[in-house]
């Protein structure tokens, strides 16, 4: 048979209803519903039933209140500090330097090699979960480099832009009966070992690097492979394309 546990008179019934109406933490709230309802005299099993606590739940939180009164009932964890950072302000401050160039290896930083950093500056063993915890506190995130052929020049094609309306002017002016438009082409490429497939994309392959937050990463590439170009060009304003022309290189 349910048993019906005997409560302390701590709080009276209409005491305990108000507070458990009033309260705004939900973890105190239903402590108070608990206790609210076992001051009525209901059952273990009814109780369960109505907040969804478990039975020995419920009768832990009755001898706690019993034995400590309505403090029992409030929600402990708000009291609780956590446990202690691994990096205070001035490591933290440290990583944030390290992160800001190439890892120990040379190559990229990554969960793992965060989590040796911290490892080799606190001596004792990290996580790499930590790592990534750390890299993504510090509002880094995992992006795909954008590819720049390691022949670009950057300072030339800025240049490029900014003068590229001057030079449709000045051929629209040594040519005045003609019609003077602006084309964008696109490459599409097929390579010769596999002649009945073609690839969109970039190699190397590209893969996720963790850089801040807002950042466009840029790797420089240089494709070594022999391709067909297959070269197609559309007009931006009307969308009207041109069949393609293909050259070996």
């Amino acid at each position: 048979m349910p048993k019906r546990l005997t409560l302390q008179g701590h709080l009276s019934v209409e005491e305990l209803e108000q507070r458990y109406r009033q309260a705004k933490d939900p973890i105190e709230r239903s402590h108070y519903q608990i206790i609210w309802l076992l001051a009525q005299e209901k059952t273990t099993a009814f109780v369960q039933e109505v907040t969804g606590y478990s039975v020995n739940w419920i009768r832990i939180l009755a001898r706690r209140y019993n034995q400590l009164g309505p403090i029992a009932l409030a929600d402990k964890r708000h009291e609780n500090p956590g446990g202690e950072t691994l990096l205070n302000d001035v490591p933290f401050a440290q990583l944030w330097q390290v992160l800001q160039g190439l890892a120990p290896d040379g190559g990229f930083w990554n969960g793992r090699k965060v989590a040796d950093w911290i490892s080799q500056l606190i001596d004792r063993p990290v996580d790499r979960h930590r790592g990534w915890e750390y890299l993504r506190a510090m509002t880094f995130r995992l992006r795909v480099p954008c590819p720049s052929h390691d022949q670009a020049d950057p300072v030339e094609q800025e240049e490029w832009k900014k003068k590229l309306t001057s030079v449709v002017e000045n051929i629209q002016a040594d040519h005045p009966q003609a019609t003077v438009e602006l084309w964008a082409m696109d490459e599409q490429t097929l390579e010769d070992s596999l002649p009945l497939r073609y690839r969109l994309g970039l190699k190397p392959i590209l893969r996720r690097i963790w850089v801040e937050f807002g950042q466009q990463p840029i790797a420089d590439v240089n494709w070594r492979f022999q391709w067909l170009w297959l070269y197609g060009f559309v007009h931006p304003e009307s969308g009207e394309t041109k069949g393609v022309d293909s050259t070996q290189s």
